[in-house]
Order: structure tokens, then sequence, then C-alpha cells
């Protein structure tokens, strides 16, 4: 996990006192990322393998927003893709399609230019080309960035709201030296509320990861 959601300097601004232990603002930044399904909100590298939907030219990535890191100049780092025959009756039988695939080598992984494949920062969305051949690929390999650039109020809100919940219940009310994450995470399901919810739901990841 990087940098806790919230500094010293932005305790008062989200409704905390100025001596709230950093203990706890490490605790609810790794509810957030785990609420989330994802190892940190900042931006950083995944690596994904996604079946595509037979004739599709599209997919989903888990992880959102798409951000480049650095100075790179697109969050799409590296693409591989590759098409198997279709299934009986995925796709229609022809002459031409029967020379196609006479001439293809399906199966073999094949390296896309990512400069070729369209994509939406918001949703995730890949839209890849068409292989050489004319055929659709049916898996992709991507490396890929995203995340936040900068955490916002949203983020920094719903952490200063679960420890605000955390503080609030009685069982987890402790005088420790240390809070324990793993068991402010047994009651993850009153400290993340619904409006902690609202706000984390644009990073929560499109599949269990």
């Amino acid at each position: 996990m990087g940098q806790p959601y919230l500094q010293p300097t932005d305790y008062s601004n989200y409704g905390l006192p100025a001596a709230t232990s950093a203990d706890w603002v490490t605790a609810a930044t790794s509810l957030i990322n785990s609420y989330c399904r994802r190892p940190d909100l900042n931006v950083i590298q995944y690596t994904e393998r996604l079946r595509m939907v037979s004739g599709a030219r599209t997919v989903l990535l888990s992880y959102l927003p798409l951000a480049p890191l650095g100075l790179a100049p697109s969050p799409l780092l590296s693409i591989e893709a590759r098409y198997t025959k279709p299934r009986r009756g995925e796709m229609l039988a022809s002459p031409l399609l029967d020379i196609v695939w006479a001439f293809s080598l399906p199966g073999q992984w094949t390296t896309l230019d990512v400069t070729t494949v369209d994509y939406d920062v918001n949703t995730g969305e890949l839209t890849l080309p068409w292989s050489l051949l004319g055929l659709p690929f049916n898996e992709v390999a991507v490396t890929y960035t995203a995340g936040l650039a900068a955490i916002g109020d949203d983020v920094k809100s719903a952490c200063a709201q679960i420890i605000r919940n955390a503080q609030a219940t009685p069982a987890t009310n402790a005088s420790w030296s240390r809070v324990d994450t793993m068991y402010l995470r047994y009651f993850s399901s009153s400290l993340i509320d619904e409006t902690v919810q609202t706000w984390l739901q644009p990073y929560v990841a499109n599949r269990a990861g």
C-alpha cells in the first residue's frame, strides 16, 4: 500500500482532530483498498487476461480510471491478443472463412500496437482492431496503469468518515497502542456505510481481485 489517503494537514479540513493517530488513517486506507478490491487507489500497474465475447472487438478492464504513470503517453503499456476457431454455431460457415481458417494459426498470441487500440479512461472499455486475417480476437492480455493521479475529496472524505464511524463504534473504540486493521475489517460492514460506499463506488474494481 502507498501513502495513506489523509495527511495530518488534511485532518481539520475533513472533521478529524489534529491529534488523530496515523494508525487510524492507515487502517481506514486499508479498508478502502479492500472494499475497492484493489491494492491502491493511486496510479499503479495492472495486468489482466480477459476473455472476449465471440465476435466482439471490445473488452472491459477492471480497474478505473485509466491513467498514465508519470510521463508515459498512454495508460496502455502492452497488449497481446489471440483468436481461436469458433465453436460450432458461433460463426456462419462460408467458403471464404474456410480458406481463412486453412491458412491461419489460431491459438497464437499476437502483440498489438497499443496506438491502434481505442480506450475510454472512465469506463475502461478497449476497442481492438481486427487481426490481419480479418478475424476477431477472443482473448486479450493487457498491461496498463490505472488510478488517481491525486487523491480527491471523495476518497479523503470516505477515509475520514470510516475513522469517525470506527471511533463511534463501542466494539472498535478501544485504547490500543496500535489500531488492528484486521480487527476493523471485521466491522467493515458498519464502518463503510452508505455514504462511504457512494464516495468509493467509482473506484470499485469491475471484477473481484
